[in-house]
């Protein structure tokens, strides 16, 4: 079996940082028109959302990736390698909002004797949950009941 790994898509990244490069532009411009404070709240808290939205974008490339020896989970924080041993479950969440199917990937791991639960959606991925779990399954050891 071979390495996989998963990331946010770059373009929607790239989007991301154009999105945030505007709403910058905009919360500068109100603040030097003196424009209201509700707008500069407004256009403020739109530039640090995607500002925020972009960053994590970056930085947690690779999000999921499957090695021989186990998964590493990369977050905002830094990248958390876990052993296959340590893979409690995978499954996929399947729920139905504002009238369509959406599914996400969980992660159960034991981290320090401590289980941690990860949840990656399709754009975390940028592919199907069910997907990505189908290719995670085979490498789960197998546990005795």
């Amino acid at each position: 079996m071979g390495d996989h790994q998963w990331a946010p898509a770059r373009g929607l990244v790239a989007l991301a940082w154009i999105l945030f490069a505007g709403a910058l532009a905009w919360f500068v411009l109100l603040l030097s028109s003196g424009a209201d404070p509700t707008g500069r709240l407004l256009a403020g808290v739109a530039a640090l959302g995607l500002g925020f939205l972009a960053l994590h974008g970056t930085v947690v490339r690779p999000r999921l990736a499957v090695h021989r020896h186990g998964l590493e989970i990369r977050g905002i924080t830094g990248t958390r390698t876990v052993d296959w041993p340590a893979v409690r479950r995978v499954r996929v969440l399947r729920y139905r909002r504002f009238g369509r199917e959406s599914s996400q990937l969980e992660v159960d791991v034991l981290v320090g004797g401590e289980e941690r639960l990860a949840v990656f959606g399709r754009l975390d991925l940028n592919a199907d949950p069910e997907d990505v779990a189908a290719i995670v399954q085979p490498y789960l050891p197998t546990r005795s009941p």
